[in-house]
């Protein structure tokens, strides 16, 4: 008997999870966009088995559905979803970032007869829309399920099954467990991010080379602040009490900080640094809340052509690149050219094959 999924939104985290849909066995993945133009490409791109262009029929056929639009749309969508024909035993999931509001309407949905498990793939790409989907784009990253503490736990195991073939990691936690944990490690991270860009705007307009001097760690360390504005604007104001309580710890940090320096106390300000590398030093290299990009900084000399040799190398030994730049501000940069890759597999082969052929000195962050 052929299961029905219905994915709907077709941007890259959607998209990605229809096509990783596609490998499970007696399988056809729906999928419906509000925007023609990514239905099209969706079927013409083959990320679906086959495009709808009517939600509630196809949801009713439904035996599995996957809402892969940003949250506070998932909210409207599912407020809709009350009025819909579905079959009886539906299972209806989300990829939001964030859980608590989603979880109280997944109430409301289990008192008019139809089970919601909350979902969240902590992945995602530079890249967007459905043009970026692909099926490994969670591979090895984890993949949060919040279900309702009375749900049955065979459609958790049954949605568990057809997610497997996302290859992600899939843990379950509570909602507020969830939104906390994403707070500490997401949500909150890219508040610091945007407010670090928005104070270098205003020291450039008093000295303007500050802006050209951005290209090294403070590049690197802000490089969320260029995701989506609206998407992060519906997180933070779901999110929002768990955003106060870090903003809260964040100025006390801050304070500890200050104090310090006031003081000016050679030895604490050593530890206080050293702290903070050896917990950063022994955070699992893994996907987690961001988009992981595999860097390999490699520091090359400065001479005609090197960069294409190097690249020339890799092609030779067939491992991809997906972005590759010069940093030109050094300060706190481990090397000069930075070569972006797929995975840590490919990054490792790239430094096996670069450090056969070259003594270039190399450094993973």
């Amino acid at each position: 008997m052929t299961r029905n999924v219905f994915v709907i939104g077709l941007g890259l985290i959607g998209g990605s999870i229809a096509l990783s849909c596609q490998k499970a066995p007696d399988t056809k993945v729906f999928g419906y966009d509000i925007f023609e133009k990514t239905r099209e490409l969706a079927g013409a791109l083959n990320i679906v088995d086959e495009v709808s262009d009517d939600v509630i029929k196809t949801a009713s056929i439904a035996d599995v559905i996957i809402f892969g639009t940003p949250v506070n749309a998932t909210l409207e969508w599912l407020e809709r979803l009350k009025q819909w024909p579905l079959k009886k035993n539906v299972i209806v999931t989300d990829t939001g970032s964030t859980k608590g509001l989603i979880m109280e309407k997944a109430v409301e949905l289990r008192d008019c007869g139809i089970s919601f498990i909350g979902g969240h793939p902590m992945a995602g790409s530079h890249k967007s829309g459905v043009r970026a989907a692909k099926p490994h784009l969670f591979e090895n990253a984890y993949y949060m399920l919040t279900p309702l503490k009375d749900e049955d736990e065979q459609k958790v195991n049954e949605l568990e099954q057809l997610l497997k073939f996302t290859l992600a990691k899939i843990v379950k936690v509570d909602a507020k467990e969830h939104d906390h944990m994403t707070a500490v490690v997401s949500h909150f991270p890219h508040i610091v991010a945007a407010s670090l860009v928005h104070q270098l705007d205003v020291e450039q307009q008093q000295h303007p080379m500050t802006r050209m001097l951005a290209a090294g760690g403070f590049r690197d360390i802000t490089r969320i602040a260029s995701s989506n504005p609206i998407m992060w604007k519906d997180i933070v104001q779901q999110n929002r009490q768990e955003l106060i309580g870090q903003l809260d710890s964040w100025l006390n940090e801050m304070n500890r900080v200050k104090t310090l320096l006031l003081n000016n106390n050679e030895e604490s300000i050593e530890q206080y640094f050293a702290f903070a590398k050896q917990v950063r030093d022994e955070l699992p290299i893994t996907t987690g809340a961001f988009y992981t990009t595999y860097d390999l900084y490699v520091d090359i000399p400065d001479y005609p052509g090197v960069i294409s040799q190097i690249t020339r190398y890799l092609a030779e030994e067939k491992i991809s690149i997906t972005n590759i730049r010069v940093v030109e501000a050094r300060e706190d940069v481990f090397g000069i050219l930075v070569i972006s890759f797929q995975n840590a597999d490919d990054r490792e082969k790239a430094k096996n094959c670069i450090s056969k052929r070259t003594n270039f000195e190399m450094y993973i962050s």
